[in-house]
């Protein structure tokens, strides 16, 4: 396996320090290796479950584990295909994936759960991780799939016993093919259909299918069947059940007086909300107070949804299958019916409306003083836009006038926002302001425009009126002890952050601190190095990739990200199911402090929530984001030919991915660039021209044709024209390095290689001589490598191109965004990290492209929010 951390060195010393077959709980080991708190114990539980997983320990009985004396060559874990044909297979939590290598993965699919047998372990040397084959598939992760029906003609149905084929979408093979058996549904040519699997490939036929056809969904040309088949294809419910409209239709839309009881009334007071201006579903208002000593009296408050979805009713039962409500191009899936996320549950301007509420003083340092919560009723003043309340902000006499009662209050807000903001960059909060786009479509769905916008002061301002009162709430909570669902982001892992350590060194910048303890202090400074710089946003995105996925836990692991120990969500229970569930706590200990029983009961169901609640999230998060790529790459379709200037986002081993200024992505394939050979650079992310000394790296300007555009697989394809010379890099130093890592990485094998052959020949002399034959035909083998002549490096340098570029751009969204660094594992380790931090960066020389001017618009918080 891969090396193992200094816990799970730790509890192996331990045991072989005791009595033969001696036995421990987690308990015990925690006390007698002195891990005491909960973060610390939850590790320990983590590295005996590896272990165990690993054949270091086994367990006897429930809880108690000894050592095994062995280590188990086979490993069960979930298998994750690749379109290449090879996979990976995670089996641990913070542990690096297998690698599942063309061939070798059975009749595995996408998710699956599969028991692997190890076949090379990690090597450090050469930093290539550990190889498996599966063995065999243990339970199916999909029953059904979606896609576009392609009738066979009439010869070959009579032949295969077949109506056609599917073609399916998602993470699938090109060469994969679901066989449509004639006993269900019969669908039109090219529509796109729900298929229920009825038999799985097989090593004869490792990508066929066949199964029967169980909904036609429409078309594939017929308006907003596209977003349609992306719904299906992630398994999100579009339409309620006839018992959850039932429910929700007996909900009434007005407040009668046994609403208001044990509720503070608020409704004489100035309260407004300020969202998008198309939103609907508006579920916080904001109060301001100034006070004479200079404190302010914050007032957040949250649409009570709770009061209205009982705990284990249907609308409960809906919203925690859901998960959360899925934002899409042209239409929003709520996580509850319209009737309450639209209706009495939004806090519609003059509308009575019910509202758990935070109330905190706050000082001139940006501190929460003291702080309340509680039961209460507001009637909403005034319904207020971000582009209304930026443009008063920004001195607009019109609206100023229009809106002459609340600007006072306004200007308030923004003077309180503006001390929040420094509190938190005071503590290292992180603030990544990436670009993000929303795609305008008409009526029949086809995008008419991407458009851009800055996050100004008043999306900034409700972003720090939220984030005060999530935690409030958490530390609330958390100070006494209550079960509670917490918004955790834990601290990054050691080996992403060390390659992104490696990454920035690339552009001068040296990261301060040990990779295993970074604080979030640490990394703001670099962030501020790039501050202004051609290359901010390309080391922000690769600063972000490096973090780990924000969750839920029913454990307060803190925050690293806004660098807070104290977080949760408790701002928006209209399309999030966790900050139901935090209402519902807050109602049920405002009416009663929770006995030890209660405690142990509520404690019990969280996890299963948090978890439930964390995959849904992923769920939506990964289908907004598949129909924002396929509906840029319809956008794009008629521009093809057109040169556009953008920037290298992203440099990989297949090609290099370039960011336009309406963050439309696209890749220019390692065969398009001609005149060299290209080596990969995997430590710093560069492509070096082992000829000419050429460099490509990320944040690099270029310019671009639009050469080719496939919607169906959300991939768009450019060529280079032209790129600005990078600067600051010597290219000298980089062809070295590159040179002298090849050379360790053949000397690292070449000892590998003699250990292998070394313990082979203890086994005995008839094994030895057949070691000895198949060491020579592995040298014979490994030597018989073409020169590195420019014909024979252009061809092998096209195949690699042809077969890495398919379907290239979906893989680098999906697997990069998701912080997966696969490639890296399997990567040779490059670093010029010494010669690099001794230098001064050199100033970039001025670019002959004019300067983007790119309006921005909230950046996704589904990472750190």
């Amino acid at each position: 396996m891969s090396a193992l951390t200094s816990i799970e060195k730790r509890i192996l010393s331990y045991l072989k320090d005791q009595e033969a077959g001696a036995t421990v709980t987690s308990q015990s080991l925690a006390k007698a290796l002195n891990y005491g708190g909960t973060k610390m114990y939850k590790k320990l539980v983590r590295a005996i479950n590896y272990l165990e997983n690993i054949g270091e320990l086994e367990q006897i009985k429930r809880g108690h584990y000894r050592l095994s004396g062995k280590v188990s060559k086979t490993v069960v874990g979930t298998y994750r295909a690749n379109a290449q044909g090879f996979g990976f297979v995670t089996y641990a939590e913070g542990q690096p994936d297998f690698f599942v290598p063309r061939g070798r993965a059975l009749n595995a699919m996408q998710g699956d759960t599969v028991e692997v047998e190890v076949l090379k372990l990690a090597n450090p040397q050469t930093g290539k991780g550990s190889e498996v084959q599966v063995l065999r598939v243990i339970e199916r992760a999909v029953n059904q799939l979606v896609g576009e029906f392609v009738a066979y003609p009439s010869e070959v149905r009579q032949e295969r016993q077949a109506l056609g084929y599917v073609l399916p979408q998602g993470d699938y093979s090109d060469a994969v093919r679901v066989e449509i058996d004639p006993a269900g549904i019969q669908p039109a040519d090219h529509s796109i259909c729900i298929v229920k699997i009825s038999q799985y490939p097989t090593e004869e036929a490792p990508h066929l299918l066949r199964g029967l056809v169980a909904k036609e969904i429409g078309h594939r040309d017929e308006p907003g069947v596209d977003i349609l088949s992306v719904l299906y294809q992630f398994g999100i419910p579009h339409e309620f059940p006839e018992v959850v409209k039932e429910a929700a239709e007996a909900v009434p839309q007005t407040l009668s007086a046994q609403d208001l009881a044990n509720r503070e009334d608020l409704r004489q007071e100035v309260i407004l909300t300020i969202d998008g201006a198309d939103a609907k579903d508006l579920d916080d208002a904001i109060s301001l107070e100034r006070l004479d000593n200079g404190d302010y009296v914050l007032g957040v408050h949250i649409a009570d949804v709770s009061y209205y979805v009982e705990e284990g009713s249907a609308l409960d039962l809906e919203a925690y299958q859901r998960g959360t409500s899925v934002y899409l191009t042209d239409r929003v899936v709520p996580m509850l019916p319209q009737r309450l996320s639209n209706g009495i549950c939004s806090l519609h301007p003059h509308e009575d409306r019910l509202t758990l509420s935070c109330q905190m003083v706050i000082d001139s340092q940006g501190q929460v003083k003291s702080h309340r919560i509680f039961r209460s009723v507001i009637h909403s003043s005034y319904r207020m836009t971000y582009d209304d309340v930026n443009a008063i902000l920004e001195g607009d006499e019109g609206l100023r006038q229009k809106y002459e009662p609340i600007v006072d209050l306004l200007e308030d807000m923004s003077k309180l926002h503006h001390l929040l903001e420094a509190k938190r960059i005071k503590r290292g909060a992180l603030d990544f302001d990436a670009p993000e786009a929303k795609v305008l479509v008409d009526g029949q769905g086809h995008p008419l425009d991407i458009q851009l916008r800055e996050r100004g002061v008043a999306e900034r301002l409700i972003e720090s009126f939220m984030l005060a009162a999530n935690e409030t709430v958490a530390k609330h909570y958390m100070t006494r002890d209550y079960p509670m669902l917490y918004r955790v982001h834990e601290q990054p892992d050691s080996e992403r952050m060390q390659r992104f350590a490696e990454f920035i060194t690339a552009f001068g910048i040296v990261l301060r601190g040990k990779v295993e303890t970074i604080a979030p202090k640490q990394l703001q400074q670099a962030l501020k190095q790039v501050d202004g710089q051609d290359f901010e946003q390309a080391v922000s995105t690769m600063m972000l990739r490096s973090m780990k996925q924000a969750r839920y836990s029913e454990e307060a692991l803190g925050h690293y990200g806004l660098a807070t120990a104290e977080y949760t969500h408790f701002t928006s229970p209209i399309r999030r199911y966790p900050d139901l569930i935090v209402h519902r706590l807050i109602h049920r200990y405002l009416d009663k402090k929770p006995s030890h029983q209660d405690k142990a009961r509520i404690f019990d169901q969280l996890p299963g929530i948090a978890d439930q609640s964390s995959k849904m999230e992923r769920r939506a998060i990964d289908a907004e984001r598949d129909v924002t790529a396929m509906k840029k790459a319809e956008y794009m379709l008629d521009k093809i030919g057109q040169e556009f200037e953008g920037v290298i986002s992203s440099v990989t081993s297949f090609g290099i991915f370039v960011a336009l200024p309406n963050t439309v992505e696209g890749l220019i394939s390692l065969k398009d660039l001609t005149g060299d050979y290209y080596e990969f650079d995997q430590a710093h992310l560069l492509l070096v021209g082992q000829r000419t000394g050429r460099i490509f790296r990320i944040g690099q300007k270029v310019k671009v044709r639009l050469e080719a555009v496939n919607v169906g697989e959300r991939e768009i394809d450019f060529s280079l024209l032209e790129a600005e010379p990078v600067t600051g890099l010597d290219v000298d130093i980089v062809l070295q390095r590159s040179k002298q890592a090849k050379a360790a990485n053949k000397s690292a094998k070449g000892k590998t290689q003699d250990k292998q052959h070394q313990a082979k020949k203890l086994k005995g002399t008839g094994k030895k001589k057949r070691a000895t034959k198949e060491d020579k035909v592995s040298n014979n083998k490994s030597g018989a490598s073409k020169p590195k002549g420019s014909k024979a490096n252009k061809g092998r340098q096209e195949d690699k191109g042809k077969a890495k570029s398919k379907s290239a751009s979906k893989r680098h969204r999906k697997e990069l965004s998701e912080h997966q660094s696969n490639d890296s594992r399997q990567a040779k380790k490059q670093s010029f990290a010494g010669d690099m931090a001794s230098k001064k960066s050199a100033k970039s020389t001025e670019s002959k492209f004019k300067q983007f001017k790119i309006k921005r618009k909230q950046p996704q918080a589904n990472r750190l929010g």
